[in-house]
């Protein structure tokens, strides 16, 4: 299994899913394609053979398309009977109750899934394990 790396852009977020468990989606998602984007993010949620899954979700806006993808992604990695512990770590900027909201609806919908929500007061950057702000 290789790893997933996309490099951010104004519409699309980066993205490093890595088949030791560890996960990131980053920055803005509001992609022309969303299945060209996710596809391959679904697939290896699927794929993926790791008995601990951290998933960092570190995104400042996103649109309808992204959520319903992102809530698949979040299902597939729910459902991989190789992952027995999935840790999802949901960064939100202070006051932002959307997002918050979301990330709620999400942890409802999944059964082995354990969210913590990380409150920050700027942007962040968390790529390669090193905040930024």
């Amino acid at each position: 299994m290789d790893a997933i790396n996309i490099e951010p852009t104004t519409y699309l977020p980066r993205v490093e899913f890595d088949p030791n468990g560890q996960l990131l989606i980053e920055g803005r998602s509001i992609p022309e394609d969303v299945t060209k984007l996710f596809n391959p993010l679904v697939q290896f949620a699927t794929d993926l053979d790791q008995k601990n899954v951290i998933f960092d979700i570190n995104l400042d806006y996103f649109n309808t398309a992204t959520s319903k993808k992102l809530l698949e992604v979040l299902k597939h990695l729910d459902a991989n009977s190789r992952i027995e512990n999935l840790y999802v770590n949901w960064h939100y900027e202070t006051d932002d109750e959307d997002s918050v909201e979301m990330a709620e609806i999400f942890e409802e919908s999944l059964i082995k899934a354990q969210f913590t929500y990380r409150e920050h007061t700027h942007s962040l950057s968390i790529s390669k394990g090193v905040i930024t702000k």
